[in-house]
């Protein structure tokens, strides 16, 4: 489909949204929808409020049973489509509850909605609505953002996060034969935010470097969210690359690694497959307890400190012996899709002792501080996650330093939907000035 036939399609402006109970007053006069092209594919929902440039709503190219459902506009090659224009047409939301009423609001359009995965609606509709409500709330107090989530969540303080930078991008963000998805550095010994910053660039183009000089120049393409994609298949070879690049940087005492492995691409019939963008075979697949010693190898030879989704998100006993052998920080994503069912069923069974929470999965902002709550009333870490088909918003930002998770992993320094995450945190530790709190080492548990 053409760009043309895009844009006409979505050429739609709301009227001002008028359900007798949804926010009307002077900071969200109303919204209009209309597309945003996303990092990874066609565009997607977009509301925007005038005053401020609005809020765009991101997605990911993963889309699992567990995930609460999108709503794409129909077009001439979807006819089956159902349009996210009907969520603001069957609602017709104006005037009634304050804006500043963050958790009365979204539980109003969760009851509109009345399904389990927002499929009336569809969740980036109704994200959408949330996100610009809780801008339009902390412009009506006169406040940032990061601090009117930070009262959202009752916390006193605000700190600011560890960068979690994915430097080499395997698996669905990447056409190589690599087939864990992300390998990331954290500059966990830097001083600041801003020293994070510099020293994360810093080891990003030594990298750059290591690969070009041992794979060639056609090696530093870069994947979905700025990590280099060279196209090598072993996993260990990304960690010597890695392990290369943080010492030629000079931050071996600086810098720690972390894995996205997204184990459910590569799961086969109770085993997984370490090469399976190749033709299938199933004389190669491994068991569950055979990859769980692989990673204990890759902690025991390199820095690795944060392993995500090591196994399918169905796999519960491979996730609760390993999670049960190990120290370091075992991240679920696929396993608890930022959903407290899913949440409390992994805390009951041990099986991770960290939560991804990206605030697209669940659907609104208020579910999202919830599932943060949670997670973090259970002793689990909490790391504020972007989405591989992102925008250039930048709310995330605020929400990692309200809610004090310690830790967003948002792409590596390249890419300017990924830069502009990282730019409003440094716009927020210039603002906060002496009061600037870093989490550093203590990035797992920043409030204890």
């Amino acid at each position: 489909m053409l760009v043309e036939d895009y844009l006409h399609h979505y050429q739609a402006v709301l009227e001002k949204i008028d359900h007798p109970k949804l926010p009307c007053n002077r900071s969200v006069p109303h919204y209009i929808h209309k597309p945003v092209w996303i990092a990874n594919e066609i565009p997607e929902v977009l509301f925007v409020r005038r005053e401020d440039g609005g809020t765009r709503v991101s997605a990911g190219c993963q889309e699992g049973l567990l995930r609460n459902l999108y709503l794409k506009e129909a077009t001439k090659h979807q006819p089956s489509a159902v349009s996210t224009k009907q969520t603001v047409h069957e609602g017709k939301y104006t005037a009634g509850i304050p804006v500043v009423e963050q958790e009365e609001i979204d539980q109003f359009m969760l009851e509109l909605d009345g399904t389990d995965n927002k499929s009336k609606f569809g969740a980036n509709a109704i994200l959408g609505v949330s996100l610009a409500v809780c801008k339009a709330g902390a412009a009506e107090k006169g406040v940032p953002l990061y601090r009117h989530i930070a009262d959202l969540a009752g916390n006193p303080e605000v700190i600011l996060p560890v960068p979690a930078f994915n430097v080499i991008n395997g698996g669905s963000h990447a056409g190589n034969k690599l087939a864990m998805q992300e390998f990331m550095i954290l500059p966990v010994g830097a001083s600041s935010f801003k020293d994070a910053m510099r020293i994360g660039a810093e080891v990003y183009h030594n990298l750059k470097n290591v690969i070009k000089e041992k794979y060639g120049k056609d090696a530093t393409n870069v994947g979905d969210e700025g990590g280099f994609a060279p196209n090598i298949l072993e996993n260990q070879e990304a960690l010597e690359l890695l392990k290369s690049a943080i010492s030629k940087a000079g931050y071996t005492d600086e810098v720690v690694i972390g894995m996205d492995v997204a184990a459910s691409e590569f799961y086969r019939d109770g085993k997984y497959d370490l090469d399976f963008k190749s033709p299938d075979d199933p004389e190669r697949y491994i068991t569950p307890d055979e990859l769980a010693d692989l990673y204990k190898s890759f902690v025991q030879d390199y820095p690795v400190v944060s392993i995500e989704d090591p196994f399918d998100q169905d796999d519960w006993d491979a996730w609760t012996n390993f999670t049960n052998s190990t120290d370091i920080q075992v991240v679920g994503d696929d396993l608890t899709v930022t959903n407290p069912k899913r949440i409390a069923d992994a805390v009951e069974k041990k099986a991770c002792n960290c939560l991804l929470l990206k605030v697209n999965q669940i659907g609104s902002v208020t579910e999202s501080l919830q599932a943060c709550k949670m997670a973090q009333s259970n002793g689990w870490g909490v790391m504020v996650s972007h989405r591989s088909g992102e925008t250039e918003d930048t709310f995330i930002a605020d929400l990692v330093v309200g809610l004090c998770t310690g830790q967003i992993k948002t792409g590596a320094p390249c890419r300017s939907e990924r830069l502009a995450k990282y730019n409003q945190i440094l716009r927020i530790e210039e603002e906060l000035g002496d009061k600037a709190q870093f989490a550093g080492k203590n990035f797992r548990n920043p409030l204890n």
